[in-house]
């Protein structure tokens, strides 16, 4: 009996779709999960019938069904699990052979289980996926990093099973170690950036306009078909129309408003303080899910904190078109604030990253893809060493451009105590980046009065400390 090309280990949604999307890109595959009845039922459902699909029932069995050098992906949630399934796989590989850990796995974590298996002859990929369970089972993002050699073994068939746009597949290596995670890890910073700017666009929409969620759709599906085209905006407009079986009127006025995270939001955040790295909209998209958890205590503070309601008696259309300015220069600043990152990161780890390719292959499958990814791909092409997005001329002119209805949509939302983080926080970023004089010498000036930490100047060489009281 012939042998299976590529190992699933996990079949959880994402694991059992993206075997299935192994095995009808015409590869033999072979599937196991610690569950026996999850394996039992892949078999009885999607996997039925399909005789390039083959069930195991054990770590062993797993690899004794594979051709060498193994090749296994392993589909589990990221932390002591991946460790606990290395462990028991560990004894039916051999040199040569190929782990993949394909969850979204801290990058630190990815190093050193790296250099413990590359120790041992075992080569360790750990590589990002986006695309959610319909990517997967169609065509996700992949992006991973580890060995070259690894990599390259494993290319045919992870090419061809990621989404294919017009440059080719939504797949390339990444770079050594935990580079693929790292990627993963500020793709999901972006995620969350935008997602929040989408949701206060939402909220100013509806608490200060009086839209409908079928107004709001339309908009939404006006704007998609423009510049803010992306999966993102596709969805919030979708959601906008979905009505509620039950009760009538539109479904997402009647989800519960504290929303969730796995980690990688929360990851990138504390990456970028790490390394000194700015990303003011996706730190405060990630602090707006969690205030979003204080319900109880929001209710209670609303009570005890009463603002009147104004009603809005401006022009409905022009505030619209503000909002519109206002989403498309801050989602700019949340991809300029996560590529801006991985460049940093580049430095501090040595990890040779493509920004252009990393941009080339967000373009299909993954969550954060949009039509701005295309430019972004194109100015890091032009310019390898682009310091940030914004001075490139494709993203300098709208921002430019469209800065004033920026400032009026902000001043909007904070005019009725609507509140705007991530927008705010897109904008502050704007400002601060292209100022060429901050107020950081006089926070210098009181860290040398309060503590000796002493000061440059802007007139002379040399470091200088003053005594600033008698």
């Amino acid at each position: 009996m012939a042998k299976a090309q590529f190992g699933v280990c996990g079949l959880a949604v994402m694991g059992q779709n993206l075997a299935m999307n192994v095995a009808n890109k015409g590869f033999a595959v072979a599937v196991f999960n610690r569950t026996r009845t999850r394996t039992d039922e892949m078999m009885a459902g999607p996997a039925k019938g399909n005789k390039r699909v083959t069930p195991t029932y054990s770590e062993k069995e797993l690899c004794e069904a594979l051709e060498t050098p193994r090749k296994i992906l392993i589909m589990v949630k990221a932390g002591p699990a991946v460790d606990d399934v290395i462990g028991l796989l560990k004894p039916g590989l051999q040199k040569g052979d190929i782990v993949i850990d394909g969850g979204n796995s801290y990058f630190k974590d990815t190093d050193r289980r790296a250099k413990a298996l590359e120790a041992e002859g075992i080569l360790y990929i750990g590589t990002g996926i986006s695309g959610g369970e319909e990517g997967a089972l169609h065509g996700p993002c992949i992006m991973p990093g580890g060995q070259k050699k690894a990599y390259d073994a494993v290319a045919p068939i992870l090419t061809k099973i990621a989404a294919q746009v017009d440059d080719g597949p939504c797949c390339a290596y990444i770079g050594p170690g935990g580079a693929g995670h790292y990627v993963k890890m500020v793709h999901n910073g972006i995620e969350y950036g935008i997602m929040q700017l989408l949701a206060e666009t939402y909220d100013v929409m509806k608490r200060v306009l009086g839209m409908t969620s079928d107004e709001m759709h339309k908009v939404f599906t006006e704007w998609n078909d423009g510049e803010l085209g992306g999966y993102l905006v596709e969805i919030t407009r979708d959601i906008f129309a979905k009505k509620d079986d039950a009760a009538g009127g539109a479904l997402v006025e009647k989800i519960l408003d504290t929303a969730e995270q796995k980690g990688t939001g929360k990851w990138t955040s504390q990456e970028a303080l790490d390394i000194g790295c700015p990303i003011p909209t996706i730190n405060a998209a990630v602090a707006a899910r969690v205030i979003s958890g204080y319900r109880a205590e929001r209710i209670e503070a609303e009570k005890a904190i009463k603002i009147r309601a104004r009603e809005f008696k401006g022009d409905k259309a022009k505030a619209t078109k503000w909002l519109r300015s206002a989403l498309y220069a801050s989602v700019i600043t949340s991809y300029a604030q996560g590529m801006a990152m991985l460049k940093k990161a580049d430095e501090e780890y040595q990890y040779k990253l493509n920004l252009s390719e990393i941009a080339r292959i967000w373009k299909g499958g993954c969550i954060i893809r949009s039509k701005l990814l295309d430019p972004i791909k194109v100015a890091f092409r032009r310019k390898r060493n682009l310091a940030n997005i914004m001075v490139a001329p494709f993203f300098r002119r709208p921002l430019k451009r469209g800065s004033a209805d920026w400032r009026r949509a902000v001043k909007l939302a904070v005019d009725y105590a609507i509140p705007v983080p991530a927008t705010s926080a897109s904008l502050a970023y704007f400002d601060s980046y292209r100022t060429g004089r901050l107020p950081a010498n006089l926070t210098q000036a009181q860290r040398d009065c309060f503590g000796a930490h002493t000061y440059q100047r802007i007139d002379r060489e040399g470091t200088f400390h003053t005594q600033w009281q008698k």
